[in-house]
């Protein structure tokens, strides 16, 4: 696999409360946005990614894929969600969580949240995970169209975290893959500020690493109010 990532903490804040994990050895990719007062939000992301990758890593042989990401998203929920009881400062701090395993041709994606993964396969993009977001919400049940759902006030309010319940239920999907295959991970930072045509035009052609330098200066361009977070993976025939 050809592979690129980048995390930057936007023009805005001060702070990254992003994390990102890649591991080509075992598979994983994945991308988590942390939510907390007091850099509280930089604890649990990279708190979520550790304890996922040490997970993955502990059980190489795992022929069930998507079990062993639930189960190593559950043992990630349950560390952020210890650290914030154990630390005044921490309360109530939780993180987005988005990781995919690719093995034997398949993908195998676990979502908790509102950060994204993209299929991009040849001129199209798929968005495989849905917001955990009031906004998501809202459209579901037909009260805003997705156009509006663009500019809502409260876009940024998520409804699914990992680590501010002692349990957590994550999305789990599983899709064969071909060839030429793109796998594209972000968090809204990203998302919120560049359109799922612009990440087809440069992700789903350009070399991982001109890519994701060219969507995260796009990103800034429009103000970077936010942490940026992305990893591109490519598939490629040797894969095979």
């Amino acid at each position: 696999m050809r592979w690129s990532a980048i995390t930057h903490r936007g023009r805005v804040r001060s702070n990254n409360e992003d994390a990102l994990c890649v591991r080509e050895e075992l598979g994983l990719f994945a991308v988590a946005d942390g939510l907390g007062g007091h850099q509280a939000g930089e604890v649990a992301s990279r708190a979520a990614v550790r304890v996922l990758a040490g997970e993955v890593e502990a059980h190489p042989e795992a022929k069930d894929t998507c079990a062993l990401l639930g189960a190593a998203v559950e043992a990630a929920n349950r560390q952020v969600y210890e650290l914030s009881q154990a630390d005044a400062t921490c309360t109530g701090m939780g993180t987005t969580l988005s990781a995919c395993l690719v093995r034997e041709g398949w993908l195998s994606v676990a979502h908790v949240g509102d950060s994204r993964v993209y299929l991009l396969r040849g001129n199209t993009i798929r968005q495989l995970t849905e917001d955990h977001s009031l906004v998501q919400e809202l459209v579901r049940q037909g009260k805003i169209t997705s156009e509006d759902a663009v500019e809502h006030p409260y876009r940024n309010v998520i409804s699914r975290a990992l680590g501010t319940s002692a349990r957590v239920q994550p999305d789990i999907i599983r899709l064969p893959l071909a060839p030429g295959d793109r796998i594209f991970l972000c968090t809204d930072g990203l998302s919120n500020q560049v359109r799922n045509e612009e990440i087809l035009a440069m992700a789903g052609a350009l070399p991982p690493d001109e890519a994701v330098s060219r969507l995260l200066a796009l990103a800034l361009k429009r103000g970077g109010p936010d942490n940026i977070t992305m990893v591109l993976v490519v598939i490629d025939e040797d894969d095979w």
